[in-house]
């Protein structure tokens, strides 16, 4: 799984960071792609990365703050321009699918291909088979989201050399025993399947916050996380100037993650006045909780599966 950052900035876009926009990358699901708001220029940032836009299956809004909206227009028309034929589902706040018709309406843009729309409200907003995602409510200024990722458990590995003892061999069968079955093999010997798999792989959880001040739920929202993306959008020192226009210091988010004990925590939404201050705003970080980064433009980072 992996995460390209695309914007990282918040408010306004500037010579370093623009503005935010997230895309989640699923390698093992055939490289399907989610999008995590989607400021201006969001669709001119995915032209340096691997990212395509036929891919991208479901976005994901936060919040109708034009930094987290103003790019999905135009994104969704370079994706028809571009052949996409396969359906699209937008998750947002009420109001999501007003912007994006009157937009398409009124600039005469046609789609070639269906969007959907699913308004956000707190508990499951989506699950198949594989993984779901949940969402709980901020404390911005304006209605905003957090959504959690969660990988369904698979099954473990089947114990190869053991069944070799009892001389069970590779082939279709191995099929039957990692579905759990009860086997009879030659000579009549019953064996249960479910004793020759291993534990299962626990799912990996992300969560991913949109705009907000710090709230004592996004602990417990948080709780044992692989990864927590949150916005960290002022230093400690701008507290009150965070509080009063509805967002998180670093320090607030990073005791968050320790007290959450997630195992990662990557911040985003810098305001632009740190421009060349990222070593100071990780230092700020790690100085709670030390497994923090801070997400840049065109930044990578790999989640790797759970053993």
């Amino acid at each position: 799984m992996e995460f390209h950052f695309l914007g990282t900035g918040s408010g306004v876009p500037s010579t370093t960071r623009n503005v935010s926009g997230l895309v989640v990358r699923f390698l093992q699901k055939k490289s399907t792609q989610w999008l995590f708001d989607c400021g201006e220029a969001t669709q001119h940032q995915i032209l340096h990365t691997p990212i395509s836009l036929s891919k991208i299956e479901r976005v994901f809004i936060s919040h109708l703050h034009g930094d987290h909206l103003f790019g999905l227009p135009g994104l969704l028309c370079s994706r028809s321009a571009q052949g996409a034929k396969s359906p699209l589902t937008i998750y947002g706040p009420l109001g999501i699918e007003t912007f994006i018709e009157t937009a398409l309406n009124v600039s005469k843009s046609y789609l070639g291909y269906e969007v959907s729309y699913v308004p956000v409200h707190e508990g499951v907003i989506f699950e198949d088979a594989t993984i779901a995602v949940e969402a709980i409510e901020l404390d911005h200024v304006m209605p905003s989201f957090a959504f959690k990722i969660i990988e369904a458990d698979k099954p473990g590995a089947l114990n190869v050399e053991k069944l070799k003892e009892i001389g069970v061999e590779p082939g279709p069968i191995f099929q039957r025993i990692k579905n759990g079955e009860v086997i009879e093999l030659e000579g009549g010997k019953m064996i249960d399947g479910s004793k020759y798999i291993g534990e299962n792989k626990i799912g990996r959880k992300i969560v991913i916050a949109g705009d907000t001040r710090p709230l004592k739920k996004m602990k417990e929202f948080s709780k044992g996380v692989d990864l927590l993306i949150h916005e960290g959008t002022f230093r400690y020192d701008k507290k009150n100037h965070a509080d009063q226009f509805g967002h998180s210091t670093i320090s607030d988010v990073a005791l968050i993650a320790k007290e959450a004990k997630v195992g990662l925590l990557i911040l985003t939404h810098i305001s632009s006045r740190y421009a060349g201050e990222e070593e100071e705003l990780l230092e700020e970080a790690q100085r709670t909780f030390t497994e923090s980064l801070i997400a840049h433009d065109l930044m990578v980072y790999k989640l790797m599966n759970n053993n």
